[in-house]
């Protein structure tokens, strides 16, 4: 990242100045993929809701709200409108277990780091060793890992828990750049937001809702995993973007945007426009190499990468309109 200040005024493509943040973000952001959501929406949240008072994670304090505000079925919906309905069913209760994993590990990271390790550890040991849960997220994460087992073959599965467990160390990672007396460089924090972001694991997902198993050859194929890469990092950035009003007044430090902030000592509109350029350079990034390797790919190959688009897609429509965002929505946003 460049330490030199850029002079990015939120104004919208239309020349009239941006009022929110989101009109910003709107008239800037490159989005090639249309808005789509899936037919079975509404059922796949009702049963995230049943799913969550299986598991006891309703009952723990502040989740119930929480859900309300993150509207899990709704981001798998808009990511993933083509898959059957049963891997629907299982992205909306992974995305609404990550939410409530988040959030706690960011709120016991952010006070008492050290109380965070018996429940990354709890989670290892669950991927890694199938170990027995002994708290209601543990036993969450284990009925996630018993469905993914179910559904998707086991070369599947064992990536899901590969990638389930960098998701899982990262918020360690995240934890000592909070506690850290200084605020992180811009790079560290592009760094965490990657291991953070919590997208990759359902890459496997992607695999197991196309009609053949990829070969090693598409799968492993150099562009395809810088693909994934890319996916994954617009995927993520796009909702910083609509968060960073919230997270900055929270005191949070791993935001794309608030990054761009503290490099360049910059207002948060004019950040969040660098971050947008950033994010643009990522999505025609994807799109190019998708193009380039498009010839290579069966059709399940082609639906693998449709499905990591989806992502990027989803997660920036859903964070136009999720109640978790709304401070983006506001005048008060761009002061």
């Amino acid at each position: 990242m460049s330490t030199t200040h850029e002079d990015v005024p939120a104004v919208a493509q239309s020349g009239r100045p941006a009022s929110t943040l989101v009109e910003l973000i709107d008239a800037q952001l490159h989005m090639p993929f249309p808005f789509r959501r899936h037919p079975h929406e509404a059922a796949a949240a009702a049963d995230v809701d049943h799913w969550l008072r299986a598991t006891g994670l309703s009952d723990e304090p502040g989740v119930a709200a929480m859900i309300s505000l993150t509207r899990p079925a709704e981001l798998a919906s808009y990511n993933s409108p083509d898959v059957d309905e049963g891997i629907l069913r299982l992205v909306a209760r992974q995305i609404a277990y990550q939410f409530v994993f988040d959030d706690r590990a960011e709120e016991v990271g952010r006070h008492r780091p050290g109380d965070l390790l018996p429940m990354l550890c709890e989670s290892v040991a669950i991927l890694r060793d199938g170990a027995a849960p002994a708290t209601p997220l543990g036993a969450a994460l284990a009925d996630l890992h018993r469905q993914v087992r179910e559904r998707c073959t086991p070369a599947q599965a064992a990536r899901w828990a590969d990638k389930s467990r960098e998701y899982v160390h990262g918020l360690l990672h995240e934890a000592v750049a909070q506690s850290h007396p200084s605020p992180v460089r811009s790079g560290i924090c592009t760094s965490i937001r990657s291991l953070t972001a919590g997208v990759e694991p359902f890459h496997p997902l992607c695999e197991a809702a196309q009609p053949c198993e990829l070969t090693d050859g598409e799968l492993y194929h150099p562009l395809m995993r810088h693909l994934s890469r890319l996916s994954a990092d617009a995927a993520v950035w796009i909702p910083d973007l609509f968060s960073a009003v919230k997270e900055q007044r929270a005191g949070e430090l791993i935001n794309l945007a608030l990054a761009y902030q503290r490099a360049h000592q910059c207002p948060l509109p004019v950040a969040v426009a660098l971050a947008i350029r950033r994010i643009n350079r990522t999505i025609r990034e994807f799109e190019r190499l998708y193009e380039e390797i498009r010839p290579e790919l069966s059709p399940s190959g082609v639906g693998y990468v449709e499905g990591m688009a989806g992502w990027i897609r989803g997660c920036y429509y859903w964070s136009r309109t999720v109640p978790r965002y709304a401070d983006a929505g506001t005048a008060a946003a761009l002061g």
